[in-house]
């Protein structure tokens, strides 16, 4: 092969390595978390990462930082493939077992808790990126003590939701309802988001309280049952103004179709090296290609110029 085809051979090879980089490197796309009741991601979000109010969200930025709270809607294991218990151990259940999540498995009492009843519970899941796939959500068995790491063998067996998700969302919501059973106390919601159009899965806890009551309302105001004192979901003004601090993106994910308002958009940080260990080595190969290229592209004009001159 002359040195001319060699060169464009390796810089076709290099141009494909870099668009190989492009779209298969980074960290898996973020998709969502529970906001009825809110998980305790969004919950901490709501109150500002910068500036948290509850002393569990402040404690989780001093251990983590804010990163986890711009991050929301990543709680994911990108190759779970329904391999939810062999991939999370016990006590790691609400971080999917990621460090940059850690502290939403602190075993506390104070993270803010939605009031409940037993019976029909309207849930809605914030989506960023909607997906076929199905969501399962569990509870806490009624001995579980918050003040202790969540184990699986805490999680009631039967789901108290199971539906199947679509490539569509209403609003940038999945809408179903749950059926709660006789519960006292703090308790949890586990859900399980298992895509079916890959192994992606994502996971959120959201803390419940089947014993808070409303707060007593102000003269002349009426209070809705249970809702006085649930913690806050972020607001789509908060959704949007954060996805500039956002490290995550959804790689074209979402079936194509059109984002809902608030969803992260992908950036080129994100999409190209991410937190995959693949895509430096992408970039590094399609770097030295280009390197050699340039440097017999160079090294033929110097003998061709001095075959000129003889």
């Amino acid at each position: 092969m002359s040195i001319k085809r060699t060169a464009l051979s390796l810089g076709v090879i290099g141009t494909a390595v870099l668009a190989v980089s492009a779209t298969t490197a980074g960290t898996a796309g973020a998709h969502g978390t529970m906001t009825g009741p809110v998980s305790r991601i969004a919950a901490c979000y709501a109150e500002g990462p910068e500036t948290p109010k509850s002393q569990i969200c402040k404690d989780l930025v001093a251990m983590s930082g804010t990163q986890p709270l711009y991050d929301w809607n990543e709680v994911n294991i990108a190759n779970a493939d329904g391999h939810h218990q062999a991939l999370i151990p016990d006590g790691k259940l609400c971080s999917a077992n990621r460090d940059k999540y850690k502290a939403l498995d602190l075993p506390r009492a104070d993270w803010p808790a939605t009031p409940v009843t037993a019976g029909t519970l309207n849930v809605k899941f914030r989506v960023t990126a909607p997906h076929q796939g199905n969501q399962t959500v569990y509870i806490t068995k009624q001995s579980w003590d918050p003040t202790q790491p969540l184990k699986w063998s805490d999680l009631d067996p039967a789901p108290v939701a199971a539906v199947p998700t679509s490539r569509t969302s209403t609003d940038g919501y999945y809408n179903y309802t749950a059926s709660l059973p006789q519960r006292t106390g703090r308790q949890l919601l586990y859900t399980v988001w298992q895509r079916t159009d890959s192994p992606e899965a994502f996971y959120s806890c959201s803390d419940i309280d089947f014993g808070k009551t409303a707060a007593a309302a102000p003269a002349g105001q009426a209070v809705t049952a249970l809702a006085a004192q649930a913690p806050a979901a972020p607001s789509e003004e908060q959704i949007t103004a954060g996805q500039s601090k956002s490290t995550v993106s959804h790689h074209g994910h979402g079936g194509g179709v059109t984002e809902p308002a608030g969803a992260v958009v992908p950036t080129a940080s994100a999409a190209v090296g991410g937190n995959s260990p693949t895509g430096p080595l992408l970039l590094a190969g399609a770097a030295a290609i280009s390197v050699g290229w340039a440097g017999m592209v160079l090294r033929r004009r110097r003998f061709e110029a001095v075959r000129r001159d003889s």
